[in-house]
């Protein structure tokens, strides 16, 4: 399939070409592309109207260039006061309200890394007042930053430059696209692994224009009765598009993620699903013979040598007819979008009157999530633009869309506001926003959890009475930037808050200073300064005033990165600020202070230890906070309790009947030793008391209801509790530990014989389903699991693969298991693959039964270092089983801490064959997931094949 999007494109634009690195040319000047652009001035021109009527009227080409200087007057505009812009679309009688908001990424390993995003805003575009521009451009690769700014400025003038401009809008886009792309090129700024995406949208009168080339994306709200509904103007252009993904494997592109080309999975999966469950680890493009450029997306501006596998600049655009259900549209980067659905983002939006408002949430919660899901933030972009006082349908035509559709060359999809766009066909759609950890974020929270490196905020330097903190409290109450803050993180950041005293006259912030701090105005009055352009030179002029009654509070992007300040902040009278320091509200966010002490919590308790981290931290999510005050009920014998509770603060006292300690589910109520006072005051009654850190409730997880208990608040208490309803919704239905549980944890191991000497081969070669008892699981995938199992009328514990028949087949993998069964069965012989028995199946799995038994995962002994001789044991019991493997003519590549068993003897066994492969003689697999002839002297088993193996 090639690419049938874009005239252009064929035969052409997607044809491999040789991809050398340019090298820079210095001090070359093209007269065609002499910069028109200057910083002088900030204020959009004053050109008289008798001008602007004067060349259209004549239809000259100082039409073009008039409009081209007119964009130098108006590239940085400056927000009025109340912070956001309005223009009147004369043609269609009704006004664009828009604001805008760029921030920069956080790269804690580059600090001082530069925004690699930009935009710009041109109201009107060019010389006609019926045209207006926005456009986003997100910045890649070593020169992003230039690339953006370079395309920013090119791509506006080549539209307005286009002949076609005026009286064919898509064709000049698409012209205009493609333009820039070979000015890039051709510049000495080196393009050959730098580029940008661009998103951009014309609107002419009622009609607006998207083009895309990238990842970013543009939304438009659509009132469907009461409901306003997200549409798409953009699909992503990016792997996860059948479409794009067959377009640039014709081009030659490699297409694997970071996983495959390092070669921890197979490469041979190329169906990665939806974005969410790829904690981060999209599929890349990657040429034939090496480890780059690896671009996540398929089309961009820039990039020369991705171009030479398929990444081309040709954009998809889309034309829709604006109606009065349409309220507002976005343009954004791909940071708003990565953890922020379509209609997330339109939701935000909705809630607030001024889109400076709904940029600023919007920013601030794609900032919290980043940090949340990864150790770093993308830079993140949005315009937000109002659609205000549109009435009725232009020349009350119908929005009929067989009635506007016109032929998809160049790449055109044009819709009605209730369609999708049709062209990218009715399959396309965006990917769903991650809601997984990156495994970085993983390793850290491992870390933070391993080693105790939390952040401790610092001690108050002043004591806040009662009435500051509600003050406090009050300010930030619907305060975007702390909304989503648990009770535990707010009373954390009240903490950190600092008491500073001014005078009358005192600077707090000095416009184009940076500052570091948020404030909340405490006590006195504040005014908001800024120096603006005027006739008459710089002019300071007062924009707004702070003060205590108002619940005042100043400095919100000061939280989140460096960046000169737009105005100053001046002290009227004497008073009180109350600050936050930019690494402390960082500190809360980064090290997730209240889910790092909620996951340590939830790994004591019994039930819940043999979940993952990232399965905790999805139960630590839907933890919620609930305070008693001294003496208070928690629950009674006549209520019972419904949810697991963790106690954060204060003590509890549990009384409960002596009889529940037979229940192999109440661990809680074993682990403290009963008061000997009140056992001989109520005779069948115990009590204990459950101190912080500990826990009670757990078998409410399992559906269990336990009478004869209450519990009281000793001091005043907080717990995180959780719900059945709530875990179930995240994890699943939790394995119930029952009495043959609790038989197995107690089995003395040396009561266990060699499994393999005991057991009756021939007697187990047709074993079922029922013939097992399920004990334990030790180990489990997206859809098997390890564990111990009984064998009816025997003392004989085995261990068992089961497969749910349900998850293999809602995956597709049905032929990976089969591959897996048959690739373990070929490998009997080897010393570290246990012997199979038999395999069996009932209505919910297909099992593999194994002669082994095994105890854990290698990765539940390195929770702590290991002796010198401990790790030197491990270390050659994987190479002796790797070796092993190759005499046997397999790959294995799933060699990881969590997927290598240690049996009741210590040595390792391999149970997950996902990833290996039974080697042929013609051709392997490398670590870079390439196809290679195998060499004569290359043999399986020869220290070459075993290096790529590791």
């Amino acid at each position: 399939m090639g690419c049938v999007y874009s005239r252009a494109c064929i035969g052409e634009i997607c044809v491999p070409k040789d991809g050398r690195v340019k090298e820079p040319q210095r001090g070359r000047t093209n007269a065609a592309e002499i910069a028109v652009f200057s910083s002088t001035s900030s204020n959009e021109g004053e050109e008289t109207r008798d001008q602007i009527h004067s060349q259209l009227s004549l239809n000259l080409p100082g039409d073009q260039e008039l409009g081209i200087t007119r964009l130098s007057r108006v590239s940085s505009q400056f927000l009025p006061a109340d912070g956001s812009r309005a223009v009147k679309v004369p043609s269609g009688n009704y006004e664009l309200k828009y604001s805008y908001l760029s921030q920069r990424g956080y790269y804690p390993d580059a600090l001082d890394k530069a925004n690699q995003d930009s935009f710009c805003i041109h109201t009107p575009f060019g010389t006609n007042p019926d045209d207006n521009f926005f456009g986003v451009f997100d910045g890649h690769g070593e020169f992003g930053a230039e690339c953006s700014q370079f395309v920013k400025r090119k791509l506006c003038e080549n539209l307005l430059r286009s002949n076609k401009f005026h009286v064919d809008a898509i064709e000049a886009c698409h012209a205009a696209y493609l333009t820039t792309n070979t000015q890039l090129h051709a510049d000495s700024l080196d393009d050959s692994m730098s580029g940008t995406t661009a998103i951009t949208v014309l609107v002419r009168g009622r009609k607006i224009y998207v083009a895309n080339s990238g990842d970013s994306r543009a939304v438009i709200a659509e009132k469907r009765g009461k409901e306003i509904v997200a549409v798409d103007l953009s699909i992503d252009q990016t792997p996860f598009r059948v479409d794009e993904l067959e377009r640039v494997k014709l081009c030659g592109a490699r297409v694997l993620t970071l996983d495959q080309i390092e070669g921890l999975k197979n490469p041979d999966v190329q169906c990665w699903g939806t974005e969410e469950g790829d904690d981060g680890d999209p599929p890349r493009l990657w040429v034939p013979n090496g480890m780059y450029p690896g671009t996540a997306f398929t089309r961009s501006i820039g990039d020369s040598i991705a171009e030479t596998i398929g990444v081309v600049a040709n954009p998809e655009i889309v034309m829709l007819e604006l109606t009065e259900d349409h309220p507002f549209f976005v343009l954004a980067s791909d940071g708003v979008f990565e953890f922020l659905s379509s209609q997330t983002v339109v939701d935000m939006v909705a809630k607030h009157n001024d889109p400076r408002d709904a940029c600023a949430a919007i920013v601030a919660e794609s900032y919290r999530l980043w940090l949340q899901y990864e150790t770093r933030t993308d830079d993140i972009t949005v315009i937000v633009v109002h659609i205000n006082g549109l009435v009725g349908q232009a020349g009350g035509e119908s929005a009929n869309p067989a009635s506007i559709l016109r032929p998809p060359v160049p790449q055109v999809s044009e819709a009605t506001g209730s369609e999708s766009p049709l062209a990218f066909s009715l399959s396309s759609r965006n990917q769903q926003a991650r809601h997984d950890l990156s495994r970085a974020r993983l390793r850290a929270i491992e870390s933070s959890l391993e080693n105790g490196k939390i952040w401790v905020p610092p001690p108050p330097a002043h004591r806040k009475t009662w009435e500051e903190e509600a003050h406090i409290e009050r300010a930030l109450h619907d305060h975007f930037l702390f909304r989503k803050l648990t009770d535990s993180q707010r009373h954390v950041l009240l903490d950190c808050m600092q008491r500073i005293e001014v005078q009358p006259g005192d600077n707090v912030v000095k416009q184009g200073g940076e500052g570091d701090c948020f404030y909340v105005v405490g006590s006195g009055e504040f005014e908001v300064l800024a120096t603006q352009e005027d006739k008459n030179g710089a002019v300071p002029r007062v924009l707004q005033r702070y003060t205590a009654d108002k619940l005042s509070s100043f400095g919100e992007l000061a939280l989140m990165y460096n960046k000169p300040l737009q105005a100053s902040v001046l002290a009227v009278t004497s008073g009180t600020l109350w600050a936050l320091k930019r690494e402390d509200f960082r500190g809360i966010l980064m090290s997730e202070f209240s889910n790092l002490s909620s996951l340590k919590l939830l790994r004591s308790v019994d039930l819940l230890s043999r979940l993952t981290i990232l399965q905790l931290s999805h139960v630590a999510d839907s933890l919620f906070e609930v305070s008693f005050s001294n003496g208070q009920t928690i629950f009674n014998k006549n209520e019972g309790l419904s949810a697991l509770h963790i106690i954060q603060k204060g003590q509890v006292r549990i009384t409960f009947d002596r009889d529940l300690l037979s229940s192999p589910n109440v661990c809680s109520l074993k682990s403290d030793n009963p008061n000997e006072d009140d056992d001989q005051q109520t005779g069948k009654d115990l009590s204990v008391e459950k101190t912080e850190g500990s826990y009670f409730g757990e078998w409410t997880l399992l559906g269990e209801q336990m009478g004869s208990l209450s519990a009281v608040a000793v001091g005043d208490v907080m717990c995180a509790v959780l719900t059945k309803e709530k875990f179930d919704s995240v994890v699943g239905p939790l394995t119930k530990l029952s009495q043959d549980d609790q038989k197995i944890r107690d089995y003395p191991l040396d009561a266990i014989k060699d499994s393999s000497k005991e057991i009756d081969i021939s007697s187990l070669a047709k074993v079922s389903f029922t013939q097992l008892e399920w004990r334990t699981s030790l180990y489990s995938t997206d859809c098997s699991e390890i564990g111990l199992v009984l064998v009816r009328d025997s003392e004989k514990i085995l261990s068992l693969k089961r497969f749910s028949k349900q998850k293999v087949k809602k995956l597709g993998k049905e032929a990976q298991v089969l591959k897996e069964k048959d690739l373990m069965k070929s490998m009997s012989s080897a010393v570290c693959m246990p012997e199979i028995l038999c395999t069996c199946a009932d209505q919910m799995h297909a099992g593999i039964l194994l002669n082994t038994y095994l105890v854990c995962p290698l990765a539940s002994i390195l929770h702590t270092p290991l002796d010198e001789q401990s790790a030197r044991f491990c270390a050659a019991s994987v190479v002796t089983a790797l070796e092993d493997l190759h005499e046997n003519g397999v790959l294995y590549r799933g060699v990881s801490p969590d997927v290598l068993m240690l049996n009741k003897t210590g040595h390792l066994q391999l149970v997950d064959f996902r990833f290996g492969k039974k080697l042929s003689s013609e051709r392997t697999f490398t670590i870079c997931g390439m196809a290679d002839s195998l060499a004569p002297e290359v043999v399986p088993g020869s220290p070459n094949l075993f290096l790529a193996s590791r």
